[in-house]
């Protein structure tokens, strides 16, 4: 008898957060009310007591972040090619120019020795990525920003109850965007939040996200900049506020489901392991690398075979200078070689905090048994 699928990702919603959303739609106030604000006053804990504003999406936490920032046309924006490609679509909406170093072929992030290299008069932030939950060196951030001069947005939409140095990913001095995505370690449904650098700036940032509307009295209203449609509702809040509470124990569990997979994982496949990172990254996802140069077989063979054994395959991310919309900016195959390679043979196996052991075992004896045969 086959076995029900076992998904790459699925989130974790308890009965005490249902129950809770029943009751905010039974209040009668369901769009950004007081859930919202009590959502944000939890996540500013969470952040060492910065400012915290949700969002309707994590890209609508980086477009807000780079607006905010002040960047716009002619600027440049440095960050990685391997990433959801919202991270960069949001520096052209802004009118800017992303431009891109290749990875660290060991930790996946964007290397920081090749920044400096990349830096131009028309330099006006860096914008690192946290794949797959693995903090980009903030230490090593934070030096090259302040001595080239620019403002860093973190783009921790993968990584939030991840840290750096014991302190959490948010509670830094930067621009900090979270997705909250159905598919993060913590999830609103949809929604996102970015961590601010001042309470002034909060609150240009309230005005942004709802059409830039200001209110005063009892019937004033002004519109002095324009805003966007980027607000939060209640019931997604009323969600976030269930998953926060589990932060800590969906974490753990992440990391000894990671554990796992390091432990019962066939070493002779000649796949290349994430870094096993047990005390700064909060495994949002767990990514083998396939050994592409070595197969006669495929990965969309491979994630088929998955498939077909009843267990769900990922893709994150395609190297995203390839894709046509970054041709036409001028980027070409080549270009980042260490990006294009671990792109173009990355997949992401299941891990979520319901999975068991024995599910983990079961996803390490199949990918051995689809990938053996592939192999040259």
């Amino acid at each position: 008898m086959a076995q029900p699928l076992l998904p790459f990702t699925r989130p974790d919603i308890d009965e005490a957060t249902i129950a809770a959303v029943a009751e905010v739609l039974r209040s009668g106030w369901i769009t950004s009310g007081p859930k919202v604000r009590e959502l944000e006053a939890a996540l500013s804990v969470h952040c060492a007591g910065r400012p915290v504003r949700v969002l309707n999406s994590g890209t609508a936490a980086l477009e807000l972040a780079l607006r905010l920032a002040g960047i716009g046309p002619g600027d440049e924006v440095i960050t990685t090619p391997l990433s959801w490609v919202a991270t960069a679509n949001v520096v052209l909406t802004v009118g800017a120019r992303p431009v891109f170093v290749d990875v660290d072929p060991a930790t996946r992030n964007i290397d920081l020795d090749r920044v400096a290299a990349a830096i131009t008069p028309r330099t006006r932030a860096l914008l690192p990525v946290d794949l797959a939950g693995l903090p980009v060196d903030r230490d090593r951030l934070d030096a090259l920003a302040h001595a080239h001069g620019l403002q860093v947005i973190e783009d921790a939409a993968q990584s939030f109850g991840a840290s750096w140095n014991g302190r959490p990913i948010g509670a830094g001095r930067h621009y900090v965007a979270f997705s909250f995505h159905a598919n993060k370690n913590v999830t609103t449904a949809e929604g996102g939040a970015l961590v601010l650098p001042d309470e002034d700036t909060a609150r240009r940032c309230e005005r942004l996200r709802l059409q830039g509307v200001e209110r005063s009295g009892e019937d004033g209203m002004d519109v002095a900049a324009l805003g966007y449609k980027f607000n939060l509702t209640d019931v997604a809040a009323c969600i976030g506020l269930g998953q926060l509470r589990r932060l800590e124990a969906f974490t753990a569990r992440r990391r000894a489901l990671a554990g796992r997979y390091f432990a019962r994982w066939d070493r002779s496949l000649g796949c290349d392991l994430p870094p096993a990172d047990f005390t700064r990254s909060n495994w949002h996802m767990f990514q083998p690398v396939l050994p592409i140069g070595r197969m006669r077989g495929t990965r969309a063979e491979f994630i088929r075979g998955m498939r077909e054994a009843g267990i769900g395959v990922g893709v994150h991310y395609p190297a995203m200078h390839r894709f046509t919309l970054y041709r036409a900016q001028g980027w070409k195959e080549g270009d980042f070689p260490h990006a294009e390679r671990i792109g173009a043979g990355t997949v992401t196996l299941p891990l979520f905090p319901a999975m068991t052991d024995a599910d983990v075992d079961r996803v390490c004896d199949a990918a051995a048994a689809v990938l053996r045969p592939l192999l040259a």
